[in-house]
């Protein structure tokens, strides 16, 4: 994929993928974060029905933010080198990143 439609495409409809693009000040390298959903969450949101005591609604999977692994853009593929998974935060993970990058 060429990079202009690799960059279209990351930053389309971003708050339902929940991508976005992080371009350091001090190494000046751009990191290209996208969440992924491994699966249904850890509590389900809606609305109880008074009558049933059941959950209704399905809040929890619409619109998460975040892609499932088989959609990622984030692939050697689409020219990306040092790809990494992690849990935490991206932001955290960046900061590392470029402090390392900084002493070399």
């Amino acid at each position: 994929m060429q990079r202009q439609e690799l960059m279209k495409r990351f930053l389309t409809a971003t708050d339902k993928t929940g991508r976005f693009i992080v371009s350091s000040k001090i190494t000046g390298i751009t990191y290209f974060v996208e969440p992924i959903d491994n699966g249904k969450p850890d509590k389900l949101w809606g609305d109880v029905d008074p009558a049933t005591n059941k959950l209704t609604g399905n809040y929890g999977n619409k619109d998460i933010g975040a892609v499932k692994e088989k959609d990622s853009l984030i692939t050697k593929k689409n020219g990306f080198v040092n790809i990494l998974t992690f849990k935490g935060s991206p932001l955290g993970e960046i900061d590392r990143r470029d402090k390392i990058y900084e002493t070399q």
